[in-house]
């Protein structure tokens, strides 16, 4: 398990520990916090779990393959380190991980 840091665009932390293997948009919603909606249930397809990476964590992820970067593309304000949380797998390397939701999801 790993602890991650959500924060909320209002600026609320949630600290969750979410298991190996699955995903930081499952931790999200199944802890259910405000600003992660993972409307299409983590198939890359709907960018409703925009985060914006840490930037200390940033270059720890693997990077986001094409899919993940063209739904980026079409986020409202994307960032150098923003990601789709669906995409990023958890794991022991990710304790202490801080992701913050943006203002508006689409």
């Amino acid at each position: 398990m790993a602890t991650i840091t959500y924060i909320e665009h209002s600026g609320a932390k949630h600290e969750v520990e979410v298991k190996n293997g699955s995903t930081v948009m499952e931790g999200a919603v199944d802890n259910m916090l405000d600003g992660i909606i993972g409307e299409c249930g983590g198939c890359c397809s709907c960018a409703t779990c925009h985060v914006i990476v840490d930037s200390a964590w940033y270059e720890k992820l693997d990077a986001p393959d094409e899919t993940e970067t063209e739904m980026l593309d079409a986020v409202p304000e994307p960032t150098p380190t923003s990601r789709l949380s669906c995409q990023i797998t958890v794991s022991d390397e990710l304790d202490g991980l801080v992701v913050q939701m943006p203002e508006e999801q689409f």
